[in-house]
């Protein structure tokens, strides 16, 4: 009998762990400012040795070893999105310095930001074959009319189709009701574009992320629901929230999926939407539990993000 009960648990044990195995993250990161130290021809100068915020090459190592160590502990990648990155190079570091993730691929497109800032993706070539990318522009009704772009990868996983769809729209500069519109347009245009393929391959499957700037209830991060489902909500963080103003928490982070991803080689998990708050990325400031920034204002405070970053669970069957 205990001969039995032992090969029963070994078979258990086997099939768990290869079910651990074919289940993977896919998330997002605002990471606050991921420049490197060489001048560029767009607006980097504060993100310099000799600039404003003294950024050296020391400052650029121990920034790409935090953001690693956040998603190390996070767990085993097979996509992760992100917004404030300079360009393509950052991330090709970011993996370079990474210890489980240098021979991952990169998805970016330089963005006519005024802050000269991009969104962009890091993937795992071995779990999501890489066979078509681009981005969508649009202009937004500011002073400063240029602004993010969203980045897409058309990823292939056995017979599933993945659309991944990364995403930092216009700020809330100037007031919430005032600078609405700039995210009704990014919200109408990544709608566009997801009704567009849904159209001509209504089998595709979609992850969209982002830091929208906007809460869950938003007008703008609604007209996107009504199409996807959210995977991140309040209850999906021990604080409520991605991101804190004012000392109060709300989910500017945000990760929605489309229906079908239910069943079929690629699978999200159901209720699997984390928001990340560990100890060591977060401080206490007068009295309050926030996010341990890299920066506030010019001072270095030798910390990871003003944001938290954001997960889902998806089996590769």
């Amino acid at each position: 009998m205990n001969r039995i009960l032992f090969a029963l648990t070994l078979i258990a044990f086997g099939c768990n762990s290869q079910a651990q195995k074919s289940t993977y993250k896919v998330g997002f990161y605002n990471v606050e400012n991921l420049f490197d130290t060489i001048n560029q021809p767009h607006n980097d100068e504060e993100f310099l040795p000799m600039g404003k915020n003294q950024w050296t090459g020391d400052r650029y190592v121990t920034k790409l070893n935090r953001i690693n160590q956040v998603m190390d502990s996070m767990g085993n990648f097979a996509l992760m999105g992100f917004s404030e990155i300079e360009n393509a190079e950052v991330l090709k570091d970011l993996n370079a310095a990474s210890k489980f993730r240098k021979d991952f691929g990169v998805v970016h497109y330089d963005s006519q930001d005024g802050r000269g800032v991009d969104v962009g993706m890091v993937y795992n070539p071995s779990l999501l074959k890489l066979v078509h990318s681009g981005f969508v522009r649009f202009q937004i009704e500011s002073e400063t009319p240029n602004t993010r772009d969203i980045v897409w990868g058309k990823f292939v996983h056995k017979k599933d189709t993945l659309f991944a769809m990364v995403n930092h729209w216009p700020s809330r500069r100037g007031g919430e009701f005032e600078s609405e519109p700039n995210r009704l347009k990014a919200a109408q245009e990544a709608r566009k574009f997801i009704d567009s393929v849904m159209h001509v391959s209504p089998k595709a499957k979609f992850v969209f992320m982002g830091d929208l700037n906007d809460y869950p209830t938003n007008k703008s991060v609604l007209l996107v629901g009504e199409k996807l489902h959210p995977m991140i909500s309040k209850e999906s963080g021990k604080f409520g929230g991605t991101y804190n103003y004012k000392n109060e928490w709300d989910v500017l982070d945000h990760i929605m999926v489309s229906s079908n991803t239910k069943k079929g080689s690629i699978r999200v998990v159901k209720n699997s939407g984390k928001i990340y708050s560990n100890d060591f990325i977060i401080e206490n400031f007068k009295g309050n539990l926030v996010p341990k920034r890299n920066y506030a204002g010019a001072k270095y405070l030798d910390g990871y993000s003003d944001h938290l970053p954001v997960s889902i669970d998806v089996k590769l069957k």
